[in-house]
This record gives C-alpha cells, structure tokens and sequence, in this order.
C-alpha cells in the first residue's frame, strides 16, 4: 500500500490519533509530550503513530498535511495542529469539548452502523 494510502486510512480509521515522537507514556521530545498529556487529561482514548517508528510516515506527513512540524493531532479526519496549538486549546478549555464530542460522535456512529 502507498505510504499516502496508509496516512489516509490511519486518519479516517481513528477518532482522534496523534502523530508524535515516542509513545505517550514514554515521548521522545518536549513538544510530543506537551501535546499527549493534554489530550490525555481529555479522559478519551486516542491512537497514536510513533513516527521515529514510521520514517516513511515522518517523511510524507508534512506534505501531506500541509504542515511541517510534529507531533500533529488529528480529530474526525481533520488536522488541528501541532504542540502549541494542542496546549492552547488545552488551557482554553477547547481541546476537551473537541475531543469529547468527536469520541461521543463516533461512538454514536459506531451503534448506528
């Protein structure tokens, strides 16, 4: 499968995954782990990619993605954005209201299917 292909079935196959460095309970940068302990103090499960794992996956992201940078999060196949926007959100209450009423929404869609 195309590294695009498998991008693509990662963001629609997951509620909310985060593309970072490391894995949440071990990150392997500061921005990685800003941004995985905000969206878990969200209280909702999320996947994530570990892209010193996934070399093709941190080199084709960026361009897919239109942004440069990581940890990249993504909620109901839409990019949100990287570490400061994550924390901003985080502080402003926004990123919990987000993240909440997309897992409720897809468990919603999960009972309807």
């Amino acid at each position: 499968m195309d590294i695009i292909e498998t991008i693509k079935e990662q963001i629609a196959n997951n509620t909310i995954l985060l593309y970072m460095k490391g894995a949440p309970n071990a990150p392997q940068c500061g921005f990685s782990a800003k941004a995985s302990q905000a969206i878990m103090a969200c209280g909702e499960k999320f996947a994530y990619v570990d892209i010193l794992q996934n070399p093709e996956i941190r080199a084709n992201l960026p361009k897919y993605a239109n942004w440069p940078t990581f940890p990249q999060l993504w909620v109901a196949g839409e990019l949100v954005g990287g570490s400061d926007i994550i924390t901003e959100m985080a502080a402003d209450g926004s990123l919990q209201t987000l993240v909440k009423d997309a897992s409720a929404k897809a468990a919603v869609d999960k009972t309807e299917a």
